[in-house]
């Protein structure tokens, strides 16, 4: 994953320029997507409903311009259908917040009922670059 969202961008040219301070999120949330939500996150194709939450991640420090997943992540088993989830996000915040980054997962799986989705630890990687 490698697209920044335009808050993010933003946010970091402020910081990194002396024109503004970037104070970073307590945690950070992984959201699952039925399409791309966009460096604007104007897609709103988020997931919701059918217990669906976004779920905290951990990240290991950078190196090298990247940083993985330090723990897996699974979401709940899903109590109605979910669709095809064919992008991942992180946001700020559980609920609402800003988007930070998105990208595409490398296969794409369809959630229905009983099913939840699970990214295993070191497979969720962001660069920058």
């Amino acid at each position: 994953m490698a697209a920044a969202s335009d808050y993010l961008e933003n946010k970091l040219l402020d910081h990194a320029l002396a024109t503004a301070s970037f104070t970073t999120p307590t945690n950070v949330y992984v959201g699952l997507h039925t399409g791309s939500p966009l460096d604007d996150n104007s897609g709103a194709n988020e997931i919701s409903g059918n217990g669906y939450t976004r779920k905290v991640a951990a990240f290991a420090a950078a190196a090298s311009g990247s940083s993985s997943t330090n723990a897996t992540i699974t979401f709940d088993a899903a109590t109605g259908n979910w669709g095809t989830i064919t992008h991942i996000s992180v946001y700020d915040a559980a609920t609402n917040g800003n988007l930070l980054f998105h990208g595409a997962v490398t296969t794409s799986k369809t959630i229905e009922t009983g099913d939840s989705f699970q990214i295993s630890s070191g497979n969720l990687t962001i660069s920058l670059d």
